[in-house]
């Protein structure tokens, strides 16, 4: 199939239909009304996506602040790690969300993405305001550093890398749909370990406003995960010359090498830390690959691992299809273990 690049989507083509004609490649005048778009059930989740709005420094860390010191040696590098891995994530994500919004030429999926890369960039403001809280400079700079310098680290990272820059030197609708793939990868799975850690933390009433921030940020990730599967299916549908046999082929396939070197990256991270199993950790990563293929409209590929072997974690993010507290009216949080039937079947 021969290789066509997409240009970027102009600001506004009056002659062309507001209803955009296609998400990527298509023709929209540029004028957005959510009241006749060509997804109509996308203003529900740029709804839930704006009403998710925190701030990082809303969150009290002062229990954090004096407890840090008194984490084991393997919590304190865990932490200190993790915090790296998750901001050598979502520094990035901001862009790739403008730049997937630069050559949509579907107005909603801009503006959805626009208020994605905005929480992508608080998320990462918000690392770096609980390493201030905690930690001197210095070890806030080494922190950062590790997605450049951590062996482990950038082998985890390299393929998503990769693609993500692939995207940029080659803007054609293959690399748009395997960015997505990747993306999808990022938000419902490579985070998960290291979500994991903090409420591992929380559930022994240990660094709980740490974790009350990545409960915000976790709630944000799942509406993201919703958005870019969804986004996925339909430009697929769009394009059904790309949906072949080799590319379905090859979303498997980096589904599989990403679960590989997710677990081995909690395995290198998170092998010291107390309450931590490993083994129910690659059953949870396996879990949560198999949740985001279903969502993109395709096979488990890992079929014993239907079910969350971690239900625990359920109760330290809000169900955000229920009652929302408001964050700036209540910002303590209870830490309850929910029940299997009101628990928050996306974890």
């Amino acid at each position: 199939m021969s290789e066509v690049m997409l240009s970027k989507a102009k600001t506004l083509e009056p002659r062309n239909p507001n209803k955009s004609t296609g998400l990527f490649g298509g023709k929209s005048s540029g004028i957005l009304n959510w009241n006749d778009i060509a997804y109509p059930h996308w203003y529900k989740i740029y709804k839930r996506l704006i009403g998710n709005y925190w701030q990082a420094d809303e969150v009290n860390m002062a229990g954090d602040v004096k407890q840090f010191s008194t984490l084991s040696e393997a919590e304190k590098e865990a932490y200190l790690k993790i915090i790296g891995l998750l901001s050598t994530l979502d520094g990035p994500q901001t862009r790739t969300a403008l730049l997937i919004s630069l050559y949509a030429t579907d107005p909603s999926v801009q503006s959805i993405m626009a208020v994605i890369a905005q929480q992508e960039a608080v998320h990462n403001e918000s690392y770096s305001y609980v390493l201030a809280s905690v930690v001197s400079l210095d070890e806030q700079n080494e922190s950062f550093q590790l997605g450049r310098k951590d062996p482990v680290l950038l082998k985890r990272n390299e393929n998503l890398v990769n693609q993500y820059n692939s995207f940029v030197e080659k803007p054609t609708m293959d690399n748009i749909l395997k960015t997505l793939a990747y993306t999808a990868l990022l938000e419902g799975m490579f985070f998960y370990s290291g979500f994991a850690f903090f409420y591992n933390l929380a559930r022994h009433n240990k660094m709980v406003g740490t974790s009350t921030m990545i409960s915000y940020i976790n709630r944000d990730e799942l509406e993201h995960g919703r958005f870019i599967a969804e986004l996925f299916r339909a430009t697929l549908a769009e394009n059904p010359e790309h949906n072949t046999e080799e590319f379905v082929e090859w979303v498997y396939d980096h589904f599989k090498q990403s679960v590989e070197l997710e677990t081995e990256w909690s395995n290198y991270v998170l092998g010291n830390v107390e309450g931590i199993d490993l083994e129910e950790m690659e059953g949870y990563i396996k879990y949560r690959a198999n949740k985001m293929l279903r969502m993109m409209g395709l096979e488990e590929l890992y079929p014993e691992h239907v079910e969350n072997p971690m239900k625990w974690i359920r109760a330290y993010v809000d169900n955000f299809d229920g009652t929302k507290t408001d964050f700036f009216e209540q910002k303590s949080r209870q830490y309850t273990k929910t029940s299997d039937l009101n628990g928050f079947d996306d974890l």
